[in-house]
């Protein structure tokens, strides 16, 4: 059967994404955000995943404000970097698994959970940023990867406690497709940030490292966190944490296996007045 052997948690900054197009991760005012990346994507080479199923949110690039689905999964067999504005970045079309992003929505929808399918749709920075951190600039991506998108633009969005338990379900449809694949699961956006406002460039240290401690021993504490704290203590742009939830559902401690081993953990500010976080933690 497949297995969801990690979780990878990354923020995904657009300015990260175009740090590494234009050449400048060696500058000073970038290096040790990238210099944090380096384990990685050594541990991504290391651990090379048949799929990896991640979870980020569009940033009105697939989605208008005309149709907005709460979950959505992609089952193409491949997706087209975005045009956000200023071109696609120079980054390789991502490939997709239609058979088991197929799977898993039949799974999952039985579940109880509500999906959009989409059969067609472009891959902004939110998808395309975690995976130049975690595998650089190569010609291709490692490996096949499915879109889940997340509604966190625009209100009402998802609880936490309902990001959780929905990776618990993916979790369940994932071990019971019958291939033999190593899956990996990745939460992506926030840590701490406002993007508009008076408090515009917000960023929360504390916030973000509570975050962190409790993503790793008290998930389901976390689930419990209402919106308003978030927006409250990590800015409007900080509810972008509850996919996060979703990544750490899936892992197997919450289904009666022991605790994950944290492999790496990085915390670093600003990043274009952005806080960005990162964690990698392994199935035992």
């Amino acid at each position: 059967m497949a297995r969801i052997t990690a979780s990878v948690y990354t923020s995904h900054v657009p300015a990260i994404g175009a740090a590494i197009d234009l050449g400048k991760t060696a500058e000073p005012y970038w290096q040790p955000l990238f210099k944090g990346y380096e384990y990685s994507k050594q541990w991504m080479k290391d651990n090379k995943p048949d799929v990896v199923f991640l979870v980020f949110n569009d940033h009105a690039t697939a989605f208008s404000l005309e149709m907005i689905p709460t979950f959505a999964i992609g089952t193409a067999a491949d997706y087209t970097p975005a045009d956000e504005g200023w071109g696609p970045r120079p980054v390789p079309r991502v490939q997709g698994h239609p058979e088991l992003a197929s799977h898993i929505a039949q799974s999952v929808i039985q579940q109880d959970f509500d999906l959009t399918i989409v059969n067609k749709m472009d891959v902004d920075h939110g998808l395309t940023v975690p995976l130049s951190l975690m595998c650089g600039q190569p010609e291709a991506w490692p490996c096949p990867v499915i879109p889940f998108a997340v509604n966190v633009v625009q209100y009402p969005v998802p609880s936490g406690q309902r990001c959780l338990n929905l990776g618990k379900a993916i979790r369940k449809a994932i071990e019971s497709y019958d291939e033999d694949l190593n899956v990996h699961i990745w939460g992506t956006g926030g840590m701490s940030h406002q993007l508009q406002g008076p408090r515009a460039g917000l960023i929360n240290k504390e916030f973000d490292n509570g975050f962190l401690d409790r993503l790793i021993a008290d998930p389901e504490g976390q689930a419990a966190v209402p919106h308003i704290d978030y927006v409250r203590e990590a800015g409007s742009e900080g509810i972008e944490l509850v996919m996060w939830l979703i990544a750490r559902g899936a892992m197997g401690d919450l289904a009666g296996g022991p605790a994950p081993q944290v492999k790496h953990r990085f915390y670093h500010v600003p990043a274009s007045n952005t806080a960005v976080g990162h964690l990698i933690l392994e199935n035992s």
